[in-house]
């Protein structure tokens, strides 16, 4: 096994919108050395004022090329661009010896260059934000909490939901609060999803159309599949012996959301690209956010599992609203994801991939720490 190259510990952390929040802030608590790279270096160091970091973090002019200058083995860059962006910035880090790290799922282009990254002893971290991120340590913590329950090697049935939503903690008209780029939030609606249901593989071509509602805690939400969910089974380490009724990974709205949308859903319909990225920015007109708008994050993951003598079931459950000094959506994302980078600063972190902690047990710690760092949340499990 290549070594692991040691952590410097400088951070680089790529971006400051919407996602960046307190978890910059922990970060400058714990690393030798943090630099915000932001568009200009006036628009880094206004962001590192907004957030109370002034003095505490260096802001400069992102370029790809004058990060790359800046950077040295053992390093760690954390990217908050959008996706398509990471794989030119793992690149860097490649020829430079850095560490990578990301709150977005892994794409093809990064996933290409992780066994360059692992022979060179990097650590190369994604998914590890809220969702995806704090929905995968929920997932191996409860998966791991059946396993000793009923077996992994006892013949059973389960079924495994994870949804998770951005959402108006004052409901509105719309039932719907943008936590980021209405673009991105169309088309993800455009992409199909597929999950198992009642045993077999299904695909929602448009998942709106397989909204149906669930009810956490006696309130009624909307909830539909996104993405693909199939892969998930096998990086939640669900054992093999167990068959899936259901596993579903998809997206929590307001009740009364889909209604909401329904002028919105006619257009997707049509599919015209031009014209759907114009409805982003009316949309974005129509519907803006303000400073005295609080955001709420809901992440419900459960798995129930029943085998001939005897079951199992666990939930947790993430409820959480954005007060006036930091957004709820901010506040999930940036402080798992500077945890993250604090285990890569640790050293216990292994070179190559990891999806968030990766491991039940390494989960299960990320979770005590979370909790420790403020982010609360809720576990229900049979005993």
């Amino acid at each position: 096994m290549t070594e692991r190259v040691a952590a410097t510990g400088t951070v680089h952390w790529i971006g400051a919108g919407l996602s960046t929040g307190s978890g910059l802030a922990r970060l400058c608590e714990t690393a030798d050395r943090v630099r915000l790279w932001h568009r200009t270096e006036r628009r880094a160091a206004d962001a590192l004022a907004a957030l109370g970091l002034t003095g505490r973090a260096e802001p400069r002019a992102l370029t790809l090329p004058a990060l790359t200058a800046e950077l040295a083995p053992g390093d760690v860059v954390v990217s908050m661009l959008p996706a398509p962006e990471h794989a030119g910035v793992l690149a860097a880090c490649v020829t430079s010896g850095a560490h990578f790290a990301c709150s977005s799922y892994v794409s093809d282009a990064v996933l290409e260059q992780v066994p360059q990254a692992t022979e060179a002893g990097l650590v190369v971290l994604t998914e590890a934000g809220l969702d995806p991120g704090i929905d995968h340590l929920f997932a191996h913590s409860l998966v791991a909490r059946a396993r000793e329950a009923i077996g992994a090697d006892t013949a059973a049935a389960y079924t495994f939901t994870s949804y998770c939503g951005g959402i108006p903690a004052v409901p509105n008209d719309f039932r719907y609060r943008f936590s980021w780029a209405p673009a991105g939030v169309l088309n993800a609606l455009r992409s199909p999803a597929r999950y198992l249901e009642d045993g077999a593989e299904t695909t929602a071509d448009r998942p709106w159309e397989a909204t149906r509602p669930h009810v956490l805690d006696g309130e009624t939400f909307e909830v539909y599949p996104n993405r693909d969910s199939v892969p998930f089974v096998e990086q939640y380490e669900l054992p093999s012996a167990w068959r899936p009724r259901s596993f579903v990974r998809g997206t929590l709205r307001l009740e009364g959301w889909l209604r909401a949308w329904d002028a919105v859903f006619e257009e997707l319909k049509a599919g015209d690209d031009a014209r759907i990225a114009a409805l982003a920015q009316e949309l974005a007109a129509r519907h803006p956010t303000t400073d005295a708008d609080r955001d709420r994050v809901v992440l419900a993951v459960s798995l129930d599992v029943r085998a001939a003598d005897r079951s199992w079931s666990g939930s947790y459950l993430l409820d959480l609203v954005g007060d006036a000094h930091e957004s709820a959506m901010a506040r999930c994302v940036s402080r798992p994801l500077s945890l993250a980078v604090r285990h890569i600063l640790d050293g216990s972190l292994p070179a190559g991939l990891s999806r968030a902690a990766g491991t039940a047990a390494r989960s299960e710690r990320w979770l005590d720490e979370l909790a420790d760092d403020g982010l609360k949340f809720t576990l229900r499990a049979d005993q």
